[in-house]
């Protein structure tokens, strides 16, 4: 365990999310959520009646489409479990997402459109990861057998990667080694 040793503890709650990218036939990119969140004891779950531990208190599903600009195409959500009858009744909302831009304040957009009483706190949460996912598959389309190599004599545009964390500081070794191009270091 990377952690230092734990004091003695009881776990109550798991969350687990689970996200995957794809390229699809047509040459769009599905962009895929899950995530549940299950208790370790039983409780009382109002319309639900009695829920058994690790029974999912959540179980929630989420697909972004999109397009090689990282624009999406199409937003799906469903809630397959959830803590109040009416959970479900926001899903078809997500599909407002269509013609973001996976990019610099996309997650403002989404809120903007999904954010609060418009959305699912659940949902929203996961799209902040979701983007993160959709630029790692992103990445992957010029290592995918049969797709388009890059035009080596076509200028670069800065990869959006850059100053986003610590290991891709502009003036950091990573930059100066991958992208030398836009390294700014001494």
């Amino acid at each position: 365990m990377p952690l230092s040793e734990p004091a003695s503890r009881e776990l109550l709650h798991t969350r687990a999310i689970e996200m995957r990218g794809y390229i699809r036939d047509d040459g769009l990119w599905d962009i895929e959520g899950h995530l549940t969140d299950n208790k370790s004891y039983g409780y009382d779950g109002g319309f639900r009646g009695w829920v058994e531990p690790e029974t999912p208190v959540h179980d929630m599903w989420i697909r972004l489409t999109v397009d090689d600009g990282l624009v999406i195409q199409a937003c799906e959500a469903a809630t397959d479990l959830h803590p109040y009858a009416v959970c479900p009744d926001i899903t078809p909302s997500f599909a407002a997402l269509a013609g973001i831009r996976i990019g610099v304040g996309w997650m403002r957009e989404v809120r903007q459109r999904v954010g609060g009483r418009k959305g699912c706190t659940h949902l929203v949460e996961m799209l902040a990861q979701l983007g993160t996912v959709a630029f790692q598959t992103h990445v992957a389309k010029s290592r995918v057998k049969g797709r388009r190599k890059p035009d080596p004599d076509k200028p670069r545009r800065k990869p959006l990667v850059v100053d986003t964390c610590h290991a891709m500081a502009s003036d950091g070794p990573v930059v100066r080694e991958r992208f030398p191009e836009f390294y700014t270091g001494a």
